[in-house]
């Protein structure tokens, strides 16, 4: 089951890439519960497909149009647990961030119902997203 789940989450990160909301609205669980780390304007749970879609519109938004997951290094599957260590960037105005991060992926029935997301450098995220 875990070559399945990582080629979902690939599938995923292609969309993330390219911006294909309709592959994204396919693969995210309507339930599914996001937990976006830090101490910034959005960080904490997100939950529902609506809540997760209003907060990565936000971002954009934020970043004006420049937030990306520019490389995904590894994805690694094991049982509904997939994984991915990502590179991600971001700017705007004078400000901006690069880091490493991992995304975990909870993947049941050929969804994505729960995401949790780590940081390399928590701080210069929050300072990076702000309040």
């Amino acid at each position: 089951m875990s070559n399945a789940n990582t080629d979902i989450a690939r599938t995923y990160f292609q969309a993330v890439r390219t911006g294909d909301m309709a592959t994204l609205g396919e693969l995210l669980d309507a339930g599914i519960v996001w937990h976006q780390p830090g101490a910034n304007q959005f960080s904490g749970d997100h939950k529902g497909q609506g809540a997760v879609f209003h907060m990565l519109g936000s971002m954009m938004e934020a970043s004006r149009g420049t937030f990306a997951i520019d490389e995904i290094h590894t994805l690694m599957g094991n049982g509904d647990l997939v994984a991915a260590t990502i590179r991600f960037s971001g700017h705007r105005d004078e400000a901006s961030m690069s880091m490493d991060g991992v995304d975990v992926l909870r993947i049941e029935n050929g969804k994505i119902t729960e995401m949790w997301l780590f940081s390399g450098d928590q701080a210069a995220e929050d300072a990076f997203w702000g309040r």
